[in-house]
Parts: C-alpha cells; sequence; structure tokens
C-alpha cells in the first residue's frame, strides 16, 4: 500500500496551451448547442404566427413575430461568438505548430555548432590541402612512370596485368639447374698445337 500511495506520478503532458483549446472548444459546442435549440423555436414559432393569422389573432401574431425577431438577432450574434472562438482556437494551434517548429531550428542550431566545434573551418582547409597533395604526388608518380617506360615495357606491363586477372603467371625463361660441363686441359691445348705447326709453313710461304 505504501508504495501504491508513495509512487510518483508522471508530469502531465498537456500544456496550458491545450487546456485553452479544449476550454475554447468546449465553450464553442454549447454555443452551437444554443444555437440549434433557437433555430428549432424560430420555426415552430413562425409556424405559430402563421396559425394565429389563419385564426384572426393579427396582434398575438404581431407580439409573437417582434419576438422572433429579437431571437433571429441573438441567432446572429451567437453565429460570430462562434466564428471567434473557432479563430481563437485556430490561432493557439498554429502558435503551438510554430513553437514547435522554433524549437526544431533550436536544436538543429545546437547540432551545427557542436559539428563546428569539433570541425572546424581550418580543419577542413587542411584536410582539402593534404588531399590536393596527393593529388598532385600520384600525379607526378604518373608522369614519371610514363616517361620511364617505352612502348614494349607498356606492351609487357599490361600482358602482366591480364596473366595476373586470369589467374596465370606470366611465362619467363627457366634458369638451368644443372652444371656447366668443364672442358678438358688436352681438347683446349690442341688448337694451340695446332696453330704453333702451321706457324713456320706460312713463314716459308709468305718468304
Amino acid at each position: 500500500m505504501g508504495n501504491v500511495f508513495g509512487r510518483k506520478s508522471r508530469p502531465s503532458r498537456v500544456t496550458e496551451q491545450d487546456k485553452a483549446v479544449l476550454q475554447l472548444k468546449q465553450q464553442r459546442d454549447k454555443l452551437k448547442q444554443y444555437q440549434k435549440r433557437i433555430t428549432l423555436q424560430l420555426e415552430k414559432e413562425r409556424l405559430l404566427a402563421k396559425q394565429l393569422l389563419k385564426d384572426g389573432k393579427k396582434q398575438k401574431a404581431l407580439l409573437l413575430l417582434k419576438k422572433k425577431r429579437y431571437q433571429d438577432q441573438l441567432l446572429d450574434k451567437t453565429e460570430n461568438q462562434i466564428s471567434n472562438l473557432e479563430r481563437m482556437v485556430q490561432d493557439i494551434e498554429f502558435m503551438q505548430i510554430e513553437m514547435k517548429v522554433i524549437e526544431g531550428l533550436k536544436v538543429g542550431n545546437d547540432c551545427l555548432k557542436s559539428m563546428h566545434e569539433i570541425m572546424s573551418i581550418e580543419d577542413v582547409e587542411r584536410i582539402l590541402d593534404e588531399t590536393q597533395e596527393s593529388i598532385e604526388y600520384q600525379r607526378q608518380i604518373d608522369e614519371m612512370l610514363a616517361g620511364a617506360l617505352t612502348q614494349e615495357d607498356e606492351d609487357a606491363v599490361l600482358a602482366e596485368l591480364e596473366a595476373i586477372t586470369q589467374g596465370e603467371d606470366v611465362a619467363l625463361p627457366e634458369v638451368p639447374t644443372e652444371p656447366i660441363p668443364e672442358v678438358p686441359e688436352a681438347a683446349t691445348a690442341e688448337p694451340d698445337r695446332r696453330e704453333a705447326k702451321n706457324k713456320p709453313d706460312r713463314e716459308m710461304l709468305a718468304a
């Protein structure tokens, strides 16, 4: 029981403007009910005045019509009051919408300020400068590579790229794994002896 009575009630979401709108609408509805009742009464009195004229009671009919005229004026005033109440309700509701819009703008403005504090104009300029420097550096590298490679090199690079794209290795010449056989000394000495033997013959022919 203590928990039930000691529980804190949640704050009401109904504002003073909502209460004012509700009261104005209640007054408007009451005036409309009054307007409807007077309209029915006036119709009855008009029929009664018509019957009094038929019965020859002209004075009573005239008095009833004067009363009807007065009630017609009250009916006009009631209509004006209903219009004023409806206009006031619309003004309050529109003001509530404007307040929500202003509140939303305030929240958006605070959010923008927070974002500006996180990233200042100097930070944005620095990032743009670094990006431009990276682009310029890459352009210089491209120009250097384009000037250093011949057309044959370009074709070879494209062929290698195509092979890698297709998942194949570029065909390269195999390096021999077997040792190169040595030349025997006798084989190397034989041409020398032949050269020495043929030398005197060439000299005799020259003499």
